[in-house]
């Protein structure tokens, strides 16, 4: 299948330090040779929302790739992408987001990507996977869909999950794709604003409970709420700190392991081992 790569815009959030932005998105090899006017960066806004839909407006393509700062595309991210929505222009011209991880109701977590603090996560794939939520991450959507993000839901947590279930209500399907990219992040514990955000989705899109995300099961019982919720109570009273691991300082060195072997492997179909996040 032969193609030209997609016109797009990139959208990033960018808050905190700076070296975050520089040493991943901006340092990306696929963003080289996108022109300025392809990229926004969002600061100073609320809510990832609201900084999401003004760049909607904002936006003079209309396919979308929306990251968080700590991403690092590689080159060849861009034709993997065009290689899924070749595919998915066959099987669901009409489909409503994309992304590079998710999760469904089923037990099913497709991923292909690199994670500090969980390593390799999935294996290459040919088609583009049905799936219920998307992680926050990497989205994609196009202008012409009409979808949006919810302006009300605050901070910067489930906003993957909403409008995948925007989508759903429209009647779009959301799909992860095979397009490897290093997520340079740092777990630790959940935030007040993360609770916060659970409890506004969970009321929002209470007619379709269970919603299974890539790190929490909103349910009508809020068992995964609980448990997280113990599980850092527990530890606040033994005074036990939950430290994030480091970031990588060059996230090129995880291209390099792929290079020695991985990378070129033959594809595989998904994966579907959960991880928790």
């Amino acid at each position: 299948m032969s193609f030209s790569l997609p016109d797009v815009t990139f959208v990033v959030t960018k808050s905190g330090h700076s070296s975050l932005f520089e040493r991943n998105f901006a340092a990306s090899p696929v963003i080289k040779g996108v022109a300025a006017d392809r990229i926004i960066v969002q600061e100073g806004f609320s809510s990832a929302a609201i900084a999401y839909n003004d760049a909607i407006d904002r936006a003079k393509t209309d396919l979308i790739v929306f990251a968080h700062q700590d991403v690092y595309f590689p080159d060849d991210w861009l034709a993997n992408l065009e290689h899924s929505l070749q595919l998915l222009k066959l099987s669901d011209p009409d489909w409503g987001v994309l992304g590079c991880a998710g999760a469904n109701n089923r037990g099913l977590f497709a991923a292909h990507l690199y994670s500090v603090g969980l390593g390799m996560v999935g294996a290459p794939f040919e088609r583009p996977v049905p799936i219920d939520t998307l992680d926050e991450f990497v989205l994609i959507l196009r202008k012409s869909s009409g979808l949006r993000f919810d302006p009300t839901l605050p901070h910067f947590h489930f906003y993957g999950t909403d409008i995948c279930m925007s989508a759903r209500k429209d009647n779009r399907k959301c799909y992860v794709i095979s397009a490897f990219s290093v997520h340079n992040t740092s777990y630790g514990t959940l935030s007040p604003e993360f609770f916060r955000c659970y409890w506004h989705i969970k009321a929002r899109w209470a007619e379709y409970l269970p919603i299974q995300t890539t790190c929490i099961r909103i349910s009508r019982w809020n068992t995964d709420f609980i448990t997280h919720h113990l599980k850092q109570t527990c530890f606040s009273l033994l005074g036990r700190e939950i430290r994030p691991l480091p970031r990588l300082h060059d996230p090129r060195a995880v291209l390099g392991h792929l290079a020695d072997g991985q990378k070129n492997s033959e594809r595989l179909t998904l994966a579907t081992e959960p991880w928790k996040t």
